[in-house]
């Protein structure tokens, strides 16, 4: 025999299944598509809203070229990046019509591939030429180019043994972005980080980081900052991190955990100039807990489309005084100075048609 209670709640669930407005799936039909060209029509519907479209090309080794129709830049359900995360990806900046720092991008896709065990279908040298050419066909002059290897499509299985071929996908997106002056704020995070072998790989199973990120955006920060299980800074959700000492040393967290990111790479060797101009005492790495951390009189972001974003606030207290640095401006004015006008080897004019 049912309770007065249980009574009661089967009669209000009762009401709001039979409520008018009220979906309960006994009615909804699925569209069955007749015709593939019936479903490129629906797709074509959602890139003629009459906005910019956001990605003008795309490469694909499972179709064999480049894509210009946004309504088939698609992977293959079956691709193993897909459903298990088999897939390692890089990113290199156009600017003003120039790809920067492709050649340390291309490489450290590669290496971190070898320690996903992926091979990839095409050598570096033919990888770099797809990528160049894709630039080029998209006509875009800023923006970013992104390239995932993965172990390709096959089966649904965990192992990739049913998977014939390695697939290499690329795109280029349309985005404008510029030199970073604002200050933000960050909070420590929560989220546990990877281990060293998961975050010293470049690989697309960035669930901490996108919970990370929005574990700070819930409390109005703009990122985060992982703290290693030493206690040491490790990195921000993307980005790496560096730190200005009230001795005027500039301080990156070592390398040995996190990823080493291209652009903070740079920064070490471009930072050495404001030593020689008596700015900055040095440049290092080094470990730093996070009561030195929080006490250093500037702290950064570094990253490929930033380059340099100031960071103000950790935690809810300021960072130095509070304000945006004179160095970390300095630094930004270097790395940024290099995107746009630095030596060939950093910089590769994209030969548009």
């Amino acid at each position: 025999m049912a309770t007065p209670n249980s009574s009661s709640h089967q009669k209000s669930d009762a009401t709001a299944m039979d409520a008018p407005g009220i979906d309960n799936g006994e009615e909804f039909g699925v569209h069955v598509f007749s015709s593939s060209s019936e479903l490129l029509e629906k797709l074509h519907e959602k890139w003629t809203s009459g906005k910019e479209q956001p990605y003008p090309a795309m490469y694909s080794s499972v179709f064999g070229g480049i894509i210009l129709d946004p309504a088939m830049m698609v992977i293959p359900i079956d691709d193993h990046m897909v459903h298990r995360g088999h897939g390692v990806f890089d990113t290199a900046i156009i600017l003003d019509g120039y790809l920067y720092e492709l050649d340390v991008h291309l490489d450290r896709f590669l290496r971190s591939a070898s320690k996903a065990r992926i091979s990839s279908p095409f050598p570096w040298a033919t990888l770099r030429r797809i990528l160049i050419q894709l630039a080029a066909a998209s006509q875009c002059k800023k923006g970013t180019l992104r390239y995932w290897l993965s172990a390709g499509p096959g089966d649904f299985l965990l192992s990739p043994a049913g998977c014939p071929k390695s697939a290499f996908y690329a795109v280029m997106i349309n985005e404008d972005f510029l030199q970073c002056t604002e200050g933000v704020k960050v909070i420590t995070s929560t989220i546990p980080m990877k281990s060293p072998l998961f975050a010293t790989v470049k690989n697309v199973n960035y669930l901490p980081n996108v919970l990370s990120k929005m574990e700070a955006e819930e409390q109005g920060a703009f990122a985060s900052i992982w703290v290693d299980e030493e206690g040491y800074i490790a990195e921000g959700p993307n980005v790496n991190v560096a730190f200005i000492t009230h001795d005027k040393e500039l301080v990156l967290p070592v390398f040995d955990k996190i990823l080493s990111g291209c652009t903070a790479l740079r920064l070490l060797e471009l930072a050495p100039k404001l030593v020689e101009q008596g700015r900055l005492k040095s440049v290092r790495t080094a470990n730093l807990t996070v009561e030195e951390a929080k006490g250093a009189a500037e702290m950064m972001y570094v990253g490929s489309t930033l380059p340099i974003l100031p960071i103000i606030t950790w935690d809810e207290k300021p960072i130095g005084d509070g304000m945006v640095g004179e160095l970390t401006m300095a630094l930004s004015d270097l790395l940024w100075d290099d995107m746009v006008a630095g030596p060939e080897t950093q910089r590769l004019a994209i030969p548009y048609a």
